[in-house]
């Protein structure tokens, strides 16, 4: 790895490091009034072996990766900066927005960070107690080690009015919404050793489903709502937006390496040889035939376990009385055809929409604050390391850590 001579100078640039199951991606980009102008893009295939379900298994092969893919950017960029943001994914990562009402004492003093604060530390210990007890219901490990990951405030009402910032504000009663995730502490150690071998210096770690979500309602109106589903190697992240707001974020093991390791089944095949047929077949690049025929048989063995999985983590979002009825794509394996088929003429039975949702693809065009003049990035497989540049745009640059804490906390706020 080499690194810039003058870091002072490039204090305004990073790295988005999205270390997926199946690539590591490397975006380096530099930020200028409030937005990041993506200046390289790199990636590396990873191996079997390092990673499972979106975790690393082996941390010296993923430095490995993640040092070419970081070399390709680099040559792009010019420049290897010294500041980095990495993703989080996996089952076990619980991501949720607990609401709590908080009558004030004193109705006529103005709403300050500080009270914000009080409030915000309160909710997000009892989501601490809540994503312990399920992930110790889903592994059986009783003394398991969480930490938290990510937090935004989503929603504030002062006395029944909604607000997008509370400070200043008077009122008897203060309804907040915080958005909490947790992940095991063994998973957020092997990404932090991983930034430490490639000598960076850590800013964040987000959770990726949390990322997207955030910088795609960022991008659209206050309003908006949709449940966006990343398909990515490992997995599947599921996070529903509501009115701006990140209601919660779910994830499944089951992704675009499930659905080759059926075409390799079905055809006999080394892995590589039907990872390679799978794209093709994604990019209508394969002509009809007997293959193309095998190839189709393989996934449709698994697209209805695929789907099964998406229902029963919607019904675990019991908060909502109605889901939004836009469904967005990204991640690579979202381009399999069955994928979208399927979501179109699922019937939604036990899962109320108010009706029956669009499906539709998110393009890098869709990420907020960013500027891609190089088109480096232009696919659906693309949204993740660039929402992981918008997380970076808020940390990026900050003269002092209190200027860098009070744009987190305003973020927050927006959110």
């Amino acid at each position: 790895m080499f690194h810039l001579l003058n870091p002072k100078k490039y204090q305004n640039w990073g790295i988005a490091l999205d270390i997926g199951t199946a690539f590591v991606k490397a975006v380096v980009f530099e930020v200028k009034n409030g937005v990041a102008n993506i200046k390289g893009f790199g990636f590396q295939r990873q191996r079997l072996s390092d990673m499972h379900g979106g975790v690393v298994t082996d941390i010296a092969g993923v430095v490995e990766n993640s040092e070419s893919a970081l070399e390709m950017a680099a040559k792009d960029a010019g420049v290897l900066p010294y500041q980095i943001v990495m993703g989080i994914a996996g089952e076990l990562v619980k991501g949720t927005t607990t609401t709590v009402k908080y009558q004030r004492e004193n109705p006529k003093i103005n709403i300050t960070i500080e009270e914000l604060k009080e409030i915000v530390n309160k909710i997000q210990d009892k989501s601490f107690s809540q994503a312990k007890t399920a992930l110790v219901a889903e592994t059986g490990h009783q003394e398991m080690d969480i930490k938290l990951v990510n937090t935004a405030i989503v929603d504030v009402r002062i006395d029944d009015y909604k607000v997008t910032n509370p400070v200043g504000f008077q009122g008897k009663t203060i309804e907040i919404g915080v958005y909490n995730a947790f992940a095991p502490n063994i998973h957020l150690s092997a990404l932090q050793t991983i930034a430490e071998q490639l000598e960076f210096d850590l800013l964040s770690v987000a959770a990726e489903p949390y990322a997207v979500a955030r910088a795609v309602a960022e991008e659209e109106a206050v309003d908006f709502s949709a449940i966006i589903l990343d398909i990515g190697g490992g997995t599947s992240d599921i996070a529903i937006v509501s009115n701006g707001g990140v209601e919660g974020t779910k994830m499944f093991g089951m992704g675009g390496r499930s659905f080759t390791k059926s075409i390799a089944d079905k055809l006999n095949i080394p892995f590589s040889q039907a990872e390679q047929l799978k794209i093709d077949y994604s990019n209508h690049q394969l002509e009809e035939g007997e293959k193309k025929s095998q190839i189709k048989d393989a996934i449709k063995d698994n697209i209805d376990v695929w789907m099964m999985g998406v229902k029963l983590m919607l019904e675990d979002f019991t908060n909502l009385d109605l889901f939004p009825s836009k469904i967005l794509l990204c991640g690579g394996g979202s381009l399999l055809p069955e994928i979208k088929e399927i979501l179109e003429i699922e019937k939604w039975h036990n899962i109320p929409f108010a009706k029956k949702p669009k499906v539709s693809f998110l393009h890098p065009n869709n990420i907020a604050k960013i500027n891609d003049e190089k088109k480096l990035l232009e696919n659906p497989q693309d949204v993740t390391p660039l929402a992981l540049v918008n997380v970076a745009i808020d940390l990026i640059g900050s003269d002092t850590i209190i200027e860098s804490v009070k744009s987190k906390i305003k973020g927050s706020l927006r959110r």
